[in-house]
């Protein structure tokens, strides 16, 4: 990953209370290494908690609130999983909104585990190829998508990963499709 330069990229990672922790701060921070910028977007204004697994975690400041956020100052998307989450975020009209303009942009998204769900609900997985949590197996055929049980899948700008252990193979291809977004930026 030491190659890939991302410091053109400003990158949002949305979440709510209940995200699975080492899923938003292990991408975060190889995308900090890699030179991204990035914000916590949230529909909460001040603090998110995290979880392992089970249990509470730590809680990470909000950078931008879901209400303020504008979609066209981000170049790509990070979508972590935890089941409280995305299930949340999936009944949010203004966080489907806000990754539905990530898609219609053409703008590279990752997701892992259960982020899916949010994808789902915002109609854009028909036609892609996926990874995720077994249990999204049949919500993802189910909306159009083909279900694959691999460590990490790339669909063209979608980078998608089942669960933690598969975050440092998520991590290296995440970095790789969202430096393609890097270097159209340059180009512009």
């Amino acid at each position: 990953m030491a190659n890939q330069d991302l410091s053109t990229l400003k990158v949002a990672i949305l979440v709510t209370d209940g995200f699975e922790q080492v899923e938003m701060t292990q991408p975060q921070q190889a995308l900090k290494q890699a030179g991204a910028e990035t914000h916590i977007v949230s529909p909460k204004s001040d603090r998110v908690q995290g979880w392992n697994h089970f249990d509470k975690g730590d809680f990470f400041p909000v950078d931008v609130s879901l209400e303020q956020a504008n979609p066209s100052d981000y170049d790509a998307l990070l979508l972590p999983g935890g089941v409280a989450n995305p299930d949340q975020l999936r009944v949010n009209d203004q966080a489907i909104a806000f990754v539905k303009s990530f898609v219609e942009a053409g703008k590279p998204i990752a997701v892992i585990c259960h982020g899916p769900w949010t994808l789902i609900e915002a109609d854009v997985v028909r036609g892609r190829r996926l990874a995720s949590w077994p249990s999204l197996k049949t919500d993802l055929q189910n909306a159009g998508a083909e279900w694959v049980n691999q460590e990490v899948v790339v669909d063209s700008n979608l980078v998608s990963s089942r669960k933690p252990d598969d975050i440092p193979a998520f991590n290296r291809e995440m970095i790789k499709v969202f430096s393609q977004a890097g270097k159209v930026r340059q180009m512009a």
